[in-house]
């Protein structure tokens, strides 16, 4: 699919739509997974070691869709220095996962619960180096809110536009070795920057669905 071919708008009502039917899971998400992935499970663990939720928050920035990601920073308790979506750990005053991961995106960016609608939610994902499972859930903001990063949580703050997930060419493979073991490693290339491990799989999963609705 060609840039011009791109739909780069979508009401919160498509989005919904898009949400609401037949999720394509796992199956999407391993596109973007790391072959060999070490201590991979088709299921989650029942029960799980530790409960994370993130949010991919959408809204229109110069006439396209895009969402925040977070550069974490070296002072966090874990993936330190990585790039990933708002989020974070499920606390005990977190009514469910939504909760939590409105909560860690007002926290992370400042913005709050009452600005987002939630419109959907994506397959959850079981990461086994961390032992987290991750719910990933979509919002809806309009318009575009004013980011207010954490420096405690978050080194750099950057917006990616749905329409370079969407493009083919945004999507490479390196092969990395670690422990003598050869690993193919697939990933998003926005800019000078590469996303992904569990984040790569969510949004391929969020691709999936928008490519179907467009």
């Amino acid at each position: 699919m060609g840039l011009g071919s791109m739909q780069l708008s979508w009401s919160d009502e498509q989005i919904k739509t898009a949400l609401q039917r037949q999720s394509p899971g796992r199956a999407a998400q391993l596109r973007m997974a790391v072959r060999p992935r070490p201590g991979d499970r088709r299921d989650l663990p029942d029960p799980c070691p530790h409960e994370a939720a993130v949010l991919i928050l959408l809204y229109e920035r110069q006439g396209q869709l895009v969402f925040p990601l977070t550069l974490r920073t070296q002072t966090v308790e874990i993936h330190r220095g990585q790039i990933s979506l708002p989020g974070g750990s499920r606390e005990a005053q977190d009514a469910n996962l939504q909760a939590t991961a409105l909560r860690e995106t007002a926290e992370e960016l400042g913005v709050g619960p009452s600005a987002t609608e939630v419109v959907g939610n994506l397959s959850p994902l079981f990461i086994p180096a961390s032992g987290f499972c991750v719910y990933p859930y979509v919002a809806c903001v309009r318009p575009a809110p004013v980011l207010r990063p954490d420096p405690r949580e978050v080194a750099q703050v950057f917006e990616v536009a749905i329409s370079h997930l969407l493009d083919p060419r945004t999507r490479r493979f390196e092969i990395r070795q670690r422990d003598g073991q050869r690993f193919r490693v697939p990933a998003y290339r926005i800019g000078d920057r590469r996303i992904w491990g569990a984040t790569a799989m969510i949004l391929a999963e969020l691709v999936a669905v928008l490519r179907a609705q467009s």
